[in-house]
């Protein structure tokens, strides 16, 4: 039985079913709603920027490495749609921090290939969060990492602390291609590498396969979510709609506080304040001030409780 997993939900991938025995069951007909394309019907364009730089397309090892990646995407046609669809929900409060911070919107690209816009996305590599943070980089940026809480998976909190480390490295190492090598392999790695083949750009770098192919990853990405109509047959409307939050506080006087009693109170459920939460390691909060998010509504479940007991 396979399963996918996303962020604390799994979802699995084969139905257990039993049939009744020596009853002819007619196989239903399946009526396909549209001709799936050949991949060999889509094109790499023959210019292609990110961040405000050229991707030099003309040089036949970088647009192999592209196209490689490109096709890789639009074969997963499934896997694909579902992520389009993500970055509806995930794309906008990234898109709000760059633009304040002044860096390229582009750099949102890089969620797709980092943790799938997944919030709760762990690696083997014991990396964290939408930005895929290891621990002594998340604790650099004062990303909280703790029994209770994982900062590293906060979007809003990690997406800053990722500008904060995309800048530093775009200064040191002089363009954001080599920026995002570096954010993938590290900086000192990457620097070592580019002294020891005598070269100042990516595109020339050797590395292992995973770095190699990491910044072409990202590009075809751009190429293809920018525009899922075209490549998905998706429209704007088609994808998932971003969540309406607000932040509250929640004092917790007792030692701890289960987080379905905090969900009751205000109008939620669960499974519903992890997802919104999963900074939030454990099923219960420990005594003291939290922030937290809650779906935003006009009149929290606990107004109508204090509206109840005044009556």
């Amino acid at each position: 039985m396979g399963a996918i997993s996303l962020g604390i939900i799994t979802l699995v991938g084969e139905s257990s079913f039993h049939q009744v025995a020596d009853l002819p069951v007619a196989p239903p007909q399946i009526q396909a709603t549209r001709s799936r394309a050949f991949l060999s019907s889509f094109r790499l364009p023959d210019t292609l920027t990110f961040a405000g730089q050229q991707v030099p397309l003309d040089n036949w090892d970088v647009r192999e490495r592209i196209e490689y990646e490109f096709y890789q995407f639009l074969a997963d046609e499934g896997d694909s749609i579902i992520l389009a669809k993500r970055t509806g929900r995930c794309f906008p409060p990234v898109e709000k921090q760059l633009a304040e911070a002044g860096l390229p919107e582009d750099l949102k690209y890089m969620l797709l290939v980092e943790s799938k816009c997944i919030s709760a996305a762990y690696s083997r590599a014991k990396a964290s969060g939408p930005w895929q943070f290891i621990r002594s980089t998340g604790k650099q940026y004062k990303l909280r990492t703790d029994q209770w809480r994982d900062e590293r998976r906060n979007l809003e909190m990690s997406t800053d602390a990722a500008i904060k480390h995309l800048r530093q490295l775009q200064e040191e190492m002089g363009d954001w291609f080599l920026a995002m090598a570096a954010y993938n392999a590290g900086e000192y790695r990457i620097k070592q590498l580019l002294k020891d083949q005598k070269i100042d750009e990516y595109w020339k770098l050797h590395h292992v396969r995973e770095t190699m192919y990491y910044v072409p990853r990202i590009i075809a990405a751009k190429e293809i979510y920018s525009q899922p109509e075209k490549y998905l047959g998706l429209t704007e409307s088609d994808l998932y709609q971003p969540l309406e939050t607000e932040t509250v506080t929640v004092e917790v006087t007792e030692p701890r506080r289960h987080l379905t009693s905090i969900a009751e109170e205000f109008g939620t459920y669960f499974l519903e304040l992890k997802l919104l939460n999963p900074e939030i390691r454990k099923e219960y909060l420990p005594k003291g001030t939290h922030q937290i998010k809650v779906p935003k509504q006009t009149c929290t479940a606990r107004c109508s409780q204090q509206q109840g007991n005044a009556t």
